[in-house]
């Protein structure tokens, strides 16, 4: 007859301790996901698809964007012009799509109510992800941050106090001229502090910039395919944050980690490079090789 030997409660429970413990803590976040640039105005045939191809074989957790999806401007064509779209995004459907609103995708009532059927949700809105917090706000019709805005991000900030790390997401960068004349008491940045965001992703200009402020990062990525092409063999455009891009981010526990890639063959050069190389004068690196400041010009040790 078998015995079976039986460890008492408490043993078990130590036990369970040393085993946890020994596995070290766990990240509360550990996922990927893609933002994608504007595709308009101006949309050039092919890069917003050839976008959604390298992006599905990363297999990200979900897809956001940062506005300008459609052309618009007009009420009676807007709804095709979804649909346009929409033939992309089936391609691609097992990933879920996150839209921010821009001056393209939303610029009257009508049009605002066709957004909100399309995106499945209210042009202003919030979602978590693990621990991680998203706020989104709707500046499509006007290049600032009004108090309305203010006040639902305040109120949704404070309802998510505890989730980190946090983002916002809208899609005229109103921050840019603050940031730039160098004044980082406006508005919005002092919400940023007070609740602790840690990144402003924008877009609009169709210009890749990022600029740093009391450790809150923000981002305007350029084009995913829109405006007019830029030359792929001209490092200065490149230079100028004038190439066709989408951006990986991988969180990790409190933080993010920003890589932004170029599209290849004849609509770039394919260069890959984390966002923090990119300064507020455009590439700490040299264009032509991303890489080679990553090389060391060291001789290699000598052999004993």
């Amino acid at each position: 007859m078998r015995r079976f030997l039986v460890l008492p409660a408490a043993l078990l429970a130590v036990l369970a301790l040393l085993t946890a413990l020994a596995a070290g803590p766990r990240p509360q976040n550990s996922f990927h996901f893609s933002i994608l640039g504007d595709r308009t105005g101006a949309a050039q045939p092919e890069v917003y698809e050839r976008v959604w191809r390298e992006i599905a074989l990363l297999g990200p957790s979900f897809v956001i964007n940062v506005g300008d999806t459609i052309q618009g401007g007009n009420d009676d064509q807007a709804a095709w012009q979804w649909a346009e779209v929409a033939r992309v995004w089936e391609r691609h459907k097992h990933f879920p799509l996150y839209l921010v609103p821009g001056n393209h995708d939303i610029w009257s009532d009508a049009s605002r109510r066709l957004f909100q059927k399309v995106a499945g949700r209210p042009p202003q809105y919030s979602f978590d992800y693990q621990n991680a917090h998203f706020t989104v706000l709707d500046n499509s019709r006007t290049r600032e941050l009004t108090e309305e805005h203010l006040r639902f991000l305040e109120a949704d900030l404070q309802r998510h106090r505890d989730r980190a790390p946090k983002f916002v997401f809208f899609h005229v960068p109103n921050w840019l001229v603050f940031l730039k004349l160098g004044s980082g008491e406006f508005p919005l940045h002092q919400l940023c502090r007070k609740y602790g965001v840690n990144y402003v992703v924008s877009g609009h200009g169709h210009v890749l910039t990022r600029l740093e402020r009391d450790g809150v990062v923000y981002l305007e990525v350029g084009s995913s395919g829109a405006g007019s092409r830029p030359r792929a063999e001209s490092a200065e455009y490149f230079r100028r944050g004038h190439f066709y891009h989408h951006v990986w981010v991988w969180v990790r526990g409190g933080k993010a980690q920003f890589t932004v890639k170029e599209l290849d063959g004849r609509f770039g050069q394919g260069r890959m490079f984390s966002a923090e190389a990119w300064g507020p004068d455009g590439p700490k690196f040299d264009p032509a090789d991303p890489a080679a400041a990553d090389l060391s010009t060291e001789a290699p040790p000598a052999a004993k």
